[in-house]
């Protein structure tokens, strides 16, 4: 599905803004390690890739009769933050796509899974927090979080945009299903280093992926009408 006017572009955070899911996975990794469970990048990417916390708990205590306490997460957040003082970065080229946006005085904001402390210390910490100041919108904020379409039909509501008129970036299977459930357009964002060498989803064809955020720049002709948008 294809765009006709795009007013408002909604961003998943976590490996579409920020490459963290990479850091992400390393800190279940090391923290799981601990109690017995040896996690793969598939299992990451199949179970944890865009889920929630409440998810995650649930599918470890599942497949592997772990209760993630408190302590163990607290244990995995500690880790994580250290990781993205230290090693967090943007994708590549998402400061061009923001400043090309803006050009065009084109809407956008950031829909996560993620936590509100999460989201605003990553997106500080990579110098992107300016970008989206009261425009970040996250799972709490719904009742369903991805894949049900809540989070994305509440961002484009806030914004004052019809669904019909959003374009979705998204980087995992949930989110993708969501803005199918929401009949929002979409792009799958593969750029993110922890998807090298992923297979495509369902949700997925090469008429709706951006392997790099300069693939994006060269739709914006297409997916923005610059004169439309302006009046």
């Amino acid at each position: 599905m294809q765009p006709t006017t795009v007013e408002l572009v909604i961003f998943d955070c976590d490996g579409v803004l920020i490459d963290s899911e990479v850091l992400s996975m390393e800190s279940w990794q090391e923290v799981l390690t601990n109690y017995g469970v040896s996690l793969t990048k598939p299992y990451f990417i199949e179970h944890f890739l865009g889920k929630s916390m409440e998810h995650v708990e649930w599918v470890v205590n599942k497949d592997f009769s772990l209760e993630l306490t408190t302590a163990i997460k607290a244990d995995f957040q500690a880790l994580l933050f250290r990781k993205f003082e230290n090693s967090l970065r943007r994708t590549p080229g998402i400061n061009d796509v923001l400043s090309n946006l803006q050009a065009l005085n084109v809407l956008y904001c950031v829909a996560t899974s993620s936590s509100l402390e999460r989201t605003m210390k990553a997106l500080n910490g990579t110098e992107l927090l300016s970008y989206f100041e009261k425009r970040i919108f996250t799972r709490s904020m719904v009742e369903k979080g991805k894949p049900a379409p809540d989070l994305f039909l509440y961002a484009a509501k806030k914004m004052n945009v019809k669904p019909e008129n959003c374009l979705v970036i998204e980087d995992s299977k949930p989110g993708l299903a969501a803005a199918v459930a929401a009949q929002m357009p979409y792009f799958h964002y593969k750029g993110g280093s922890h998807l090298l060498d992923c297979s495509e989803t369902n949700f997925s064809s090469k008429a709706n992926t951006l392997n790099s955020w300069d693939e994006f720049n060269a739709y914006i002709p297409d997916l923005f009408n610059a004169r439309k948008i302006n009046e």
